[in-house]
């Protein structure tokens, strides 16, 4: 099993557009939102997954991904009814990598970024695009977003 150390923080300005190396457009969907164990499926540029998350426990959680053709990925999507569009930003901050999420459609205004960590208790320093903390607050877990 994969392990999944993340950490999100509601985005306050874009400065991460400036400090971005790369930014990807994600359409994802999700087959089951049941928080014990989330299954998606997503297109990432020219690519596709399915993904399994386990329940969150503070701000690790299980995580399985593999690749699937892009034509299954896209029939997947058709039978999702929670679905999110997004454009990712990466943005490189202090010897981490940060995935910054503008979301689309009727999320249109959200921007959320996300750190993955080694450990829970790994240090980091935090961007100045980066304003409050909402790991663990399930109003902002993609699975949710997805279903208002």
């Amino acid at each position: 099993m994969s392990v999944e150390i993340e950490r999100k923080f509601l985005v306050v300005n874009d400065d991460y557009k400036r400090m971005a190396t790369a930014n990807h457009r994600i359409v994802q969907g999700y087959l089951s939102t049941d928080p014990l164990a989330t299954v998606r499926v997503r297109v990432l540029d020219s690519h596709a997954f399915v993904t399994i998350k386990s329940k969150t426990v503070g701000c690790t959680r299980g995580e399985w991904e593999y690749p699937v053709p892009v034509a299954d990925a896209e029939e997947m999507l058709a039978l999702c009814r929670a679905k999110i569009e997004k454009t990712r930003w990466i943005a490189p901050f202090d010897g981490h990598t940060w995935e910054v999420d503008e979301f689309g459609g009727r999320l249109d205004g959200l921007v959320i970024a996300e750190i993955e960590l080694p450990s829970e208790d790994a240090p980091f320093a935090v961007p100045p695009f980066a304003g409050r903390e909402v790991t663990g607050d399930p109003q902002y877990y993609n699975s949710n977003l997805a279903r208002q």
